[in-house]
């Protein structure tokens, strides 16, 4: 399994859209060799599923990240159940969707409304949840105690809060993923975590074409490069990165239910 699995990418945003048979190869090249594109909304879930279907090894998420909360209802979660329906060896995932207090696109009272509807959603597909929160953990965590029923769980994707917050999200059952803001110099918070987490419970990320790592930062960022977030994390946990590549890759593997190559 000296594989990876980069489990959350954007791959119809541009510039990753226009390039897409070069971006995949070269994840390929980088023994990337399967990768979640995520849906933030009715539109791009309905082109991530898109991508998943026309590729091998590609996979998607539907779901309304909490920027675009007040442009959506029941009836928009409705036709992403119907698209699952539809799609199921493709989608493998509800989210990214949740919380995000930093920016406020939609206000918080909606935010929270719609996530606590989509966490119901995605546990009646039977989906594991993808879940986006910034300057909103306690929030995000409080409504998931209250809207998740037994057996489904998710991940933490890009995560941004500190060993307790870790700690919360690991007792939900959930998992905690990381991008490449762990190779930043001031991210040591971050790798606390990745050292704190157990190894059954880490993913790697690439939340591409954002948060490219070292020495990429500021660049569009692909799926090839999960790979340097892989490295960073043998080095935090003193692991070989073949390690690394076999611990999240089956991590992700069991969590999205997907299969072994």
């Amino acid at each position: 399994m000296n594989y990876l699995v980069d489990t959350h990418a954007h791959l119809d945003m541009q510039p990753l859209a226009g390039n897409l048979p070069e971006v995949l190869e070269r994840a390929r090249q980088a023994d990337v060799a399967q990768v979640i594109t995520i849906g933030i909304d009715e539109q791009s879930s309905r082109k991530a599923v898109d991508i998943a279907v026309r590729h091998p090894n590609v996979f998607s998420s539907v779901g309304v990240h909490p920027h675009d909360a007040a442009n959506a209802d029941q009836e928009v979660i409705d036709r992403l159940k119907a698209l699952c329906e539809k799609n199921p060896d493709a989608v493998v995932a509800w989210g990214e969707v949740g919380l995000d207090y930093a920016k406020e696109y939609s206000p918080r009272k909606v935010q929270r409304h719609l996530f606590a509807l989509q966490i119901v959603a995605a546990c009646e597909m039977g989906l594991p949840l993808i879940i986006h929160a910034r300057d909103a953990n306690d929030d995000a965590l409080d409504i998931l105690s209250a809207e998740l029923k037994p057996g489904c769980t998710g991940v933490f994707h890009c995560f941004s809060g500190d060993t307790a917050v870790a700690e919360r999200v690991l007792d939900q059952g959930f998992h905690i993923s990381v991008t490449g803001v762990v190779t930043f110099k001031n991210a040591e918070v971050t790798r606390q975590v990745v050292a704190y987490v157990p190894e059954g419970r880490l993913l790697v990320e690439t939340d591409a074409p954002f948060l490219s790592p070292v020495p990429f930062r500021g660049k569009s960022n692909e799926p090839a490069r999960v790979r340097l977030v892989a490295e960073e994390v043998a080095r935090v946990r003193n692991i070989s990165l073949e390690e690394a590549m076999q611990c999240t890759t089956r991590n992700a593997q069991d969590l999205f239910a997907l299969p072994r190559l």
